[in-house]
């Protein structure tokens, strides 16, 4: 395993660390506050502070949708508002939950607006407009509050007294700075050879005054939960606020769970009591983020529940296309959650007066067995939230049940109605949704990533911390294992904790006993002979590059479809989309991820296209714009314009000259292989460049024998020559090698491709696929990932490199269609390293498999 690969597997670790050390010192900071006077502040909270807190949350929800509308306006692509509404409240209500909400919400934004029409380049600069947008609002509330209002900071902290005052006057600024910009300076800014538009001046206004509402209005939220009397201002309590919540991103616990109550404790520890504080934490966690996430689900169930009725087609116009992408990542968070409120349940204590009233009619045996039986399903739904976002047939139904059974045995464990309402709603959004959950897949056989796992164990770190705090006044002894009676609940909180770890631990047992599936198929005559007869059936053209001998190949189960591959350093790169039948691509790009984890290395596809780019998504993977690949439609192919009249010229002088264009069938082509090396070998001297691998053809003499070779003769001698790729049903075809010789006559590449699309259109074929323009068509804009930005600027001024410009410039020539090509890799801190491998692996570098 690469050193790359082991810190993307010990970070995980690192948020476990970090996470328990603040459960710690929450531990030690409470250790006068009682469980029981917690729960109390919160089921005394004024039902007028909850109306106002609610009331805040919506106005908050509603200003977060101006983050999509001026993102959408900035890139120049505006949609219906409603459309801009769901995305935006659906990615923020993910977001706000799970913490980084420009990573999470970023997914589902994704899903959303590519359903309507958006491609992936335009979601990424959304997702860029909106990050740098939210924190220009904390640099301009926080130049405000930190220079007028500073919050007192706890001596526990060691920070200077000008610290926050001085950080005031650089968000202050800083901010001014920037909506100043366009003022001073209204051409793009050029930095290291980039072109960076700055927003005009509505747009920056709305930038300001959107990010500025969205921090005020969250805090209010939870300022009008605190306990009344609090002797601290808004302003100074909005100092506090914003400490909390940076704190919790620096952190990468997700949403910051416990390090915003942290903050928020220690700096008003000295104005409330410890336990009203968390009371209104946790009431504030309950309105702003799980509310909203519970929205969104029932916004889901409400759709897919009444897709007929005509009384919603509104509805379902907006979210047809859309919906369903977002619906399992959804129906994911909501099952992990489900299981989660099942073990803080089962680790608290419960309702005396309710154990009382259930007494009378359950026995003592069923409230234990129930107690336990709730936790154990709990656990369950969290390794089984798992296989819902791998879409396992079997994950689904699990979750139905153990949804059922924890609801029953939260009613019969102490009467916990709320929370038995809780998982009636997870499981009312998950029940219409059973068609986006068809893989047959062993649920054990599906690899647990390290992310997952350290989402587990926060999980049962977080509820174990709850039962601590609980009951802390409770001395350990063995004898707490086997007490059973109505109110001794530090005895049933032991063991439903350890009944939800032991099933934990043998799950992860079974997943490292489980059957380990087979190694991919060696590069091996017998195996490209496989893979030839499944090429020989695709429609695409590309298809073709299996059989160069240079890669190895994952089968599907079925030996019908397969994908191609290579490998470099940590890094597994598929070519392509897979090959074969339609039906098992999700399937077999979900192996070869398998594959990756089993072996320790990062999963990567190279120039997929637009159909799959979900899925990848699914995968955890980013999406890269490569280029645009060009399409030439062959029914009544002609060169438009001043171009084709140039090539048009070219043709007819070379036939003048005696120039012939023919096709030779595979069977004709070994006896020409000597001269066509000829060719090939002079065309590699004087263009002084090596074979290309992987993703374009090389000169092979096996490879070429299967293919027809299209050949321009000049006085009998071949001067020119490009061996075919064909697609199954005359779908496409895609001229491959194009090699010359170097006295060959000017112009005889162009000659041969227009003779090409002659011939293909004579034989029936539709389309005619020159490849691919690399970095072609990535968007020039400030929020544009750093990606499309830097393929821009090589596009643009990368002769002395590669000919960017004029490979596009030549290919418009024909009129074709353009397709967006992507490559799906891992993003974070292993991007550099990635690039590095697909590179090697691309340029022909790599190892050998």
């Amino acid at each position: 395993m690469s050193l790359a690969a082991l810190r993307a597997r010990l970070l995980p670790l690192v948020g476990i660390l970090l996470f328990s050390a603040t459960l710690w010192l929450l531990h030690e900071a409470l250790g006068s506050v009682r469980y029981e006077d917690v729960v109390a502040h919160l089921s005394a909270l004024p039902a007028g502070a909850v109306a106002r807190a609610a009331l805040l949350t919506v106005l908050g929800y509603a200003v977060l949708t101006g983050y999509d509308v001026l993102a959408l306006r900035y890139i120049g692509k505006p949609i219906p508002y409603r459309r801009t509404a769901v995305a935006s409240f659906v990615a923020y209500a993910v977001g706000h939950t799970l913490g980084q909400s420009w990573l999470t919400g970023g997914s589902v934004r994704y899903r959303l607006y590519a359903a309507w029409g958006l491609s992936a380049a335009n979601v990424a600069a959304v997702v860029a407009f909106c990050a740098f947008t939210f924190w220009l609002g904390f640099l301009a509330v926080g130049g405000v509050v930190f220079l007028a209002s500073p919050p007192v900071v706890p001596a526990e902290v060691r920070v200077a007294a000008w610290t926050l005052p001085a950080l005031g006057v650089a968000g202050m600024i800083l901010t001014a700075a920037y909506v100043a910009l366009g003022t001073v300076r209204r051409e793009p800014v050029r930095l290291f050879g980039l072109s960076l538009a700055v927003p005009p001046w509505p747009l920056r206004a709305g930038q300001l005054a959107v990010s500025v509402l969205d921090w005020l209005l969250a805090a209010a939220t939870l300022y009008v939960l605190l306990p009344a009397g609090l002797p601290i201002s808004y302003p100074a309590f909005v100092g506090v606020y914003l400490l909390g919540i940076v704190a919790g991103i620096a952190s990468q616990v997700p949403g910051g769970l416990g390090v915003l109550e942290g903050v928020v404790v220690l700096a008003l520890a000295g104005h409330a009591p410890a336990s009203a504080l968390l009371g209104s934490l946790v009431a504030f966690r309950a309105i702003y983020h799980l509310a909203p996430l519970a929205a969104a689900a029932l916004l889901l169930a409400g759709y897919e529940a009444a897709r007929a009725a005509s009384r919603l087609a509104g509805l379902r116009r907006v979210l047809a296309r859309a919906l369903p992408h977002v619906a399992p990542h959804l129906l994911t968070i909501t099952t992990f959650l489900g299981g989660v409120v099942l073990l803080v349940s089962g680790a608290a204590p419960a309702d005396p007066s309710r154990l009382l009233r259930l007494r009378n009619f359950v026995p003592l045996a069923v409230i234990e067995a129930s107690h336990v039986v709730g936790s154990l399903a709990g656990a369950g739904l969290l390794v089984l939230a798992r296989g819902l976002q791998l879409r396992l047939d079997a994950a689904y139904r699990l979750t139905v049940v153990l949804l059922a059974v924890g609801a029953a045995a939260s009613l019969l464990k102490g009467l916990d109605y709320e929370e038995a309402v809780v998982l009636g709603l997870v499981l009312a959004a998950l029940l219409p949704s059973r068609r986006y959950f068809r893989r047959e897949a062993a649920l054990l056989d599906e690899a647990m990533s390290p992310a997952w796992i350290a989402a587990i164990g926060l999980a049962l770190i977080g509820a174990t911390g709850v039962g601590v705090f609980a009951f802390k006044h409770v001395a350990y002894s063995h004898g707490l294992w086997w007490r059973f009676a109505l109110l001794d609940d530090a005895a049933r909180s032991l063991r439903a904790s350890a009944g939800a770890a032991g099933l934990v631990a043998a799950l992860v047992v079974c997943r490292l006993l489980r059957r380990v599936p087979p190694e991919p198929s060696p590069v091996t005559p017998a195996a490209l002979e496989r893979a030839a007869a499944i090429v020989a059936a695709s429609p695409r053209a590309d298809a073709w590059l299996a059989l160069l001998g240079d890669k190895a190949f994952l089968f599907s189960d079925s030996g019908r479809s397969f994908l191609a591959y290579g490998v470099e350093g940590g890094s597994f790169v598929a070519l392509g989309d897979p090959v074969g039948v339609e039906a098992e691509g999700s399937e077999l790009v979900w192996a070869f991820r398998e594959l990756a984890d089993r072996r320790g290395a990062w999963p990567v596809f190279y120039r997929v296209g637009p159909n799959r780019l979900p899925l990848y998504l699914d995968l955890g993977l980013a999406l890269l714009k490569l280029g645009e690949e060009a399409r030439v439609p062959l029914e009544g192919v002609s060169l438009p314009g001043e171009p084709g009249a140039r090539l048009r010229d070219q043709v007819d002088r070379l036939e003048r000259a005696g120039a012939r264009f023919a096709v030779l069938p595979p069977a004709s082509v070994p006896p020409h292989l000597a001269e066509l090396r000829e060719v090939s070998d002079d065309w590699l001297r004087f263009t002084a460049t090596r074979e290309p691998r992987f993703a374009l053809g090389f000169f092979d003499e096996r490879y070429l024998a299967r293919c027809p070779v299209a050949t321009v003769r000049v006085s009998g001698r071949i001067v020119a020559f490009a061996n075919l790729r064909l697609g199954a049903g005359r779908e496409e075809l895609a001229p491959d090698l194009m090699r010359r010789r170097r006295d060959a006559p000017a112009g005889v590449m162009e000659y041969l491709v227009i003779e090409l699309m002659r011939w293909g259109r004579e034989q029936g074929y539709r389309w005619c696929n020159l490849g691919m323009a690399p970095l072609s068509g990535l968007e020039d804009r400030t929020p544009a990932p750093l990606w499309n930005r830097v393929g821009t600027s090589l596009f643009q001024h990368g002769e002395p490199y590669d000919d960017f410009k004029g490979s596009r410039s030549y290919r418009e020539t024909f009129a074709p269609h353009w397709v967006p090509r992507y490559l799906a890799v891992p993003s974070g801190l292993s991007l550099p390293r990635v690039l590095a491998d697909v590179a090697a692996v691309v340029t022909g570098s790599r190892n050998e498999i």
